[in-house]
């Protein structure tokens, strides 16, 4: 198309100076010829000098919220000291910005450096990537134009930080996990060898429970005795930590779009219950990809670590048709989170030794499922809903 209204814009300027030579003054005319041979000449021998004498390169930052501007700075340097007419940068974003097709123009007749700043808007949660596809040497008001073959910046990986929600603690899933954790109310001294490490020693003080205090800290048995809830005192930690596992999975034969949004929802639902967790005094551990390709398991017991996490995972670029490999001494209660419970899913599935203490939580309702594992997913009310 471009190169059509190119030709369509020459023919015009030939049609004109044809009328003119001929039909208004020839004399005149002839000039105009000569000059309109004679510009696009130097013109393209400027181009052609100068579309390998540049150097291109940009900036931005590595997060932005979702629903947030993105500001990506490009700079342009020129190469020696012959004048440059024009040169054309087109950027290009992934699905989780909004898409646009505009190419950026700036001149470079005097100035040895310049730049200029695009925006883009985060429209999804998840990892993203800012790239420059094309540069291109340009001259005679655009009719001639080149691309430059010099090596072009690598893209840049920028994380969109999606809202996680609050979950509450009514939440059948956060129950079920609770509930495998928690020790037996039948004996103390069983309940304090399961739950603490070995500086925790019976006998530690207790007070009233006060809503927000953690559901693992109260003392069942105690609490029956008394007629009303009584929480520890202690700050020990469980010795039983549940884990959990992310699997984002990318389908290469679906469409990229439907891949990322789906990314996004399984992010808001694993960092909502690891967030509750947390809250609740449960203590688990997290395993992801790495930015190097490795996957890493860690422990999140403290309540700033999640958000520090969610950074981890919104810096790795998600690789097509990649599943995650589950730990081999895997928790005694886990939560497989995953884009896709299809295309090899049993095969994690079947690495987890008690399929009785796991459940596997999913992007929706209509996920099959395949295994004899509890599914589960956040439906729009932020409550994990069993399927």
């Amino acid at each position: 198309m471009r190169i059509f209204k190119n030709l369509l814009s020459i023919s015009a300027v030939a049609f004109l100076l044809y009328v003119f030579t001929f039909y208004i003054d020839g004399e005149m005319g002839v000039i105009l010829l000569a000059f309109l041979i004679f510009a696009p000449l130097v013109s393209l021998f400027f181009v052609v000098y100068n579309r390998n004498r540049i150097k291109v390169s940009f900036d931005c930052d590595g997060y932005v919220k979702k629903g947030g501007k993105l500001s990506v700075t490009v700079t342009v340097e020129k190469k020696g000291f012959l004048p440059f007419a024009f040169v054309d940068i087109k950027p290009a974003v992934s699905e989780v910005f909004l898409k646009t097709n505009k190419t950026y123009r700036l001149s470079m007749l005097n100035e040895h450096k310049k730049d200029f700043t695009f925006t883009t808007e985060a429209v999804t949660g998840g990892n993203g990537e800012i790239s420059l596809i094309s540069v291109h040497s340009c001259g005679f008001l655009g009719f001639i134009r080149l691309k430059s073959k010099i090596q072009l910046p690598s893209p840049k990986s920028v994380g969109v930080i999606p809202e996680i929600p609050e979950i509450k603690a009514s939440s059948q899933l956060f129950r079920s996990i609770a509930d495998i954790v928690m020790t037996s109310d039948d004996d103390e001294e069983n309940d304090t060898a399961m739950m603490f490490s070995a500086n925790t020693t019976a006998g530690y003080e207790h007070r009233e429970y006060i809503i927000g205090d953690p559901l693992k800290r109260i003392n069942w048995k105690l609490s029956t005795k008394k007629s009303k809830l009584m929480v520890r005192l202690d700050e020990a930690s469980a010795t039983i930590q549940p884990s959990i596992v992310l699997d984002l999975f990318r389908n290469s034969t679906n469409p990229v779009e439907k891949a990322v949004s789906g990314e996004e929802k399984l992010l808001v639902s694993v960092f909502g219950l690891i967030s509750l967790m947390i809250k609740q005094g449960i203590a688990c551990s997290f395993t992801y990809y790495s930015p190097t390709g490795e996957v890493v398991t860690e422990s999140v017991d403290n309540p700033d670590y999640p958000v520090q996490l969610l950074l981890k995972v919104l810096s790795v670029k998600v690789i097509p048709d990649r599943r995650i490999n589950i730990p081999e001494e895997n928790s005694v209660a886990c939560v497989i989170a995953t884009t896709d419970t299809g295309n090899g899913f049993t095969a994690i599935a079947d690495r987890i030794e008690n399929h009785e203490n796991a459940n596997i939580l999913s992007i929706s309702q209509d996920s099959p499922n395949t295994t004899d594992i509890a599914l589960w997913y956040l439906d729009k009310n932020n409550n994990f809903v069993r399927v």
